[in-house]
């Protein structure tokens, strides 16, 4: 009697009791199995074209096609320098075709006869001044100047010529007897050591 079931509640049949209990708590575990949380605590969602950039991607495969592609001319450049002497294909076949040629070269020659006209009128055409008087006043001005000078012209520069050779001399004088002593000692320094 004391294995049998023993409800909480007392009822009329026990097994009647016992399979309704059984029934309810399978209901309960059915119930807490298929519950949500109040609280959302998943990892949130991921999306693959956040993660996988498939736009950077392209764009940097892009790029390393251009890289490939460049490498590979070089390459072939190098090689074929080295294949040969390593010339430098520099030459410019292209001459320049200007279609306002012919208009620049009228305007040249306009321009350089309106020049040989302008020299030709400045040759022929008479002086302003006349240098010939200008040259003889100077020559009076000369002779006013002397007229009134205490020293007669070029004094003071001969007197500078006079001063100027005897500073020299004297230089010359003094660097000589010091020379002279200098190879006096010398001589007999080398006197000396042969003894």
């Amino acid at each position: 009697m004391h294995r049998a079931y023993q409800p909480i509640l007392p009822s009329g049949s026990k097994y009647l009791q016992q399979k309704w209990d059984r029934a309810y708590y399978e209901e309960h575990r059915r119930k807490v199995q298929s519950a949500k949380p109040i609280i959302h605590t998943q990892s949130p969602e991921t999306y693959p074209h956040l993660h996988l950039r498939l736009k950077k991607l392209k764009l940097q495969e892009d790029r390393l096609s251009t890289i490939e592609r460049d490498n590979q001319l070089l390459l072939t450049k190098i090689a074929g320098i080295m294949r040969t002497t390593g010339r430098v294909d520099n030459k410019n076949e292209y001459t320049s075709k200007s279609l306002n040629k012919e208009k620049h070269q009228k305007e040249l020659l306009r321009v350089s006869r309106e020049n040989k006209a302008i020299l030709e009128r400045i040759r022929h055409c008479e002086p302003q001044y006349n240098h010939l008087k200008w040259h003889e006043e100077r020559h009076e001005a000369e002779k006013y100047m002397d007229n009134i000078a205490r020293y007669p012209r070029g004094y003071s520069s001969a007197e500078n010529t006079k001063v100027h050779s005897l500073v020299e001399e004297d230089c010359v004088r003094k660097f000589k007897k010091t020379l002279g002593s200098y190879v006096a000692k010398q001589l007999i320094d080398e006197n000396e050591t042969e003894q």
